[in-house]
């Protein structure tokens, strides 16, 4: 049986998470994050909340569990005390006035939040498709014929409508066909082939918890996990459930692994077949990874020129380095292509696992 984490893994993992956070442009959540660390110093709910907790707090996000249990409480209205003060509303928040208040919210709600707990954070971050774009338009300009695409940890699916975003970026933009809007700081050269013609024949996903975002209370459950003082994340998010919605976007429940080897199994014969996944690699145990690698690289071996594949990913860099780690920088992610026949790597980019800056290769 496994132990409970001891406090002092847990006051490392939130206090890490609150650097994280703070990194990444949420002082709130920064802030949110030592708070509860606090509590968690001093016995309070968040104590009670973790104590049993018999997982890698770290592994688990444990912080972001409940740092999100919050923010659905705000978002569906419940927590009328708790909204006034969070940053939607109270723009010039401070923690000093909201933690007392969430923290009275945990001690009276205890058992909605440990339900809420059970389940991984998914937040189905969209601004990733700019840091994957590059590879995308790579592939259009070299391959004239339709793409199928194959994603993996797939979340809500919103990324596999990557080509209807706009991108914007300092000195360069790619129009869209979606009020979905993309940008960040990019630092270096642009994007080759800005205006390569994009044709996706098929789009197919999978993931191990897929969330259903026409149904309100599933994508109501993923806007909490965005972080309450980031207003454009959040703007961003509603428009790319909007467009997933009308364009009837599904993602499959499957274990990766199988579901790819099924797909690629089964791709048509003739055009350019995309495997592609962002922040996805690191979770699946060892062992789970290799057979997903092991996957791509069989069929790739088996490419021709008709049949040609496609491996595109943005992912922490340790993994690439040894994909036997199980602990990873999460702000430290590369931009990687391999394309078959041939086996040809090449890589992009470096970024943060919300690509709020993105520079070229060091």
């Amino acid at each position: 049986m496994t132990s409970p984490a001891s406090t002092d893994e847990l006051l490392v993992h939130f206090r890490e998470q609150a650097g994280f956070c703070a990194a990444l442009g949420s002082p709130f959540m920064g802030a949110l994050c030592t708070a509860m660390a606090r509590d968690i110093e001093t016995g309070g709910p968040v104590a009670e909340l973790t104590a049993h907790w018999t997982g890698d707090p770290r592994r688990d996000a444990v912080s972001l569990r409940l740092a999100g249990y919050l923010h659905h409480c705000v978002l569906t209205g419940e927590a009328g005390d708790l909204a006034t003060v969070y940053p939607q509303t109270d723009k010039s928040w401070s923690i000093e006035r909201v933690w007392p208040v969430a923290c009275e919210w945990l001690t009276g709600h205890a058992a909605a939040a440990r339900a809420f707990m059970t389940s991984p954070p998914q937040t189905n971050e969209v601004r990733r498709s700019i840091a994957l774009l590059p590879g995308f338009l790579d592939l259009a300009a070299r391959h004239t014929g339709p793409m199928h695409l194959l994603e993996l940890g797939a979340s809500a699916g919103l990324n596999l409508n990557w080509d209807k975003f706009g991108y914007a970026a300092p000195g360069w933009s790619r129009a869209g066909a979606s009020p979905v809007q993309i940008d960040t700081e990019w630092h270096g050269a642009a994007p080759g082939h800005l205006g390569a013609a994009v044709t996706v024949a098929s789009r197919a996903a999978c993931d191990q918890n897929p969330i259903d975002v026409s149904d309100p209370a599933a994508a109501l459950r993923l806007k909490s996990y965005v972080w309450p003082d980031q207003p454009a994340r959040l703007a961003r998010l509603d428009a790319a459930i909007a467009l997933a919605v009308a364009a009837g976007t599904t993602v499959d429940k499957a274990d990766a692994a199988d579901w790819l080897e099924a797909r690629l199994a089964a791709r048509p014969a003739e055009g350019l077949t995309v495997v592609y996944h962002s922040v996805f690699l690191q979770y699946p145990p060892a062992e789970a990874r290799a057979r997903i690698v092991r996957r791509i690289e069989d069929a790739g071996a088996a490419a021709s020129a008709s049949r040609p594949l496609a491996w595109l990913c943005l992912e922490p860099r340790d993994l690439f380095d040894d994909p036997t780690l199980a602990s990873v920088n999460p702000n430290l992610m590369v931009t990687r292509l391999k394309t078959w026949p041939g086996g040809d790597l090449r890589n992009f980019l470096i970024t943060d696992g919300h690509v709020t800056r993105v520079s070229g290769l060091e």
